[in-house]
């Protein structure tokens, strides 16, 4: 089973730019991070710069963790949250799931891979039929 929390550790770093925490919650071999629109990082390195250089420039971010689930075998856990940042100076929520592939390794786990999928509000459901 993987160490307990590593992805609330994960998310409280993002949430209090702490960048050196974040990094050690990463795998140091495989890491991959697949963002909401195909934007990958193959590279903690790169991820981990990408994130602190955009975290501080979102206006009024704000991070709300409804759910973390992980699986039974510690290899795989879910979180459904909402992230919040300020367009024209309102708050635009957006509801997300992160799915994060985890290293399995009970003493130091490590998260191994991290996918962002996101719900898009306020359009118009398409027509499907």
């Amino acid at each position: 089973m993987t160490a307990p929390g590593v992805v609330e550790r994960y998310l409280d770093a993002i949430i209090g730019h702490d960048w050196s925490a974040l990094a050690a919650c990463l795998s140091d071999y495989g890491f991959a991070r697949v963002g909401p629109w195909g934007d990958e990082y193959d590279n903690k390195a790169e991820y981990v710069e990408f994130i602190a250089d955009l975290m501080p420039k979102l206006p009024g971010y704000e991070m709300r963790v409804d759910r973390v689930t992980y699986s039974a075998d510690g290899r795989l856990a879910v979180v459904e949250l909402t992230e919040t940042v300020e367009v024209e100076g309102l708050p635009h929520p957006t509801p997300e799931a992160l799915v994060f592939d985890l290293d399995g390794d009970p003493e130091h786990g490590r998260i191994r891979r991290i996918q962002v999928f996101i719900q898009t509000l306020g359009g118009e459901p398409q027509n499907l039929g």
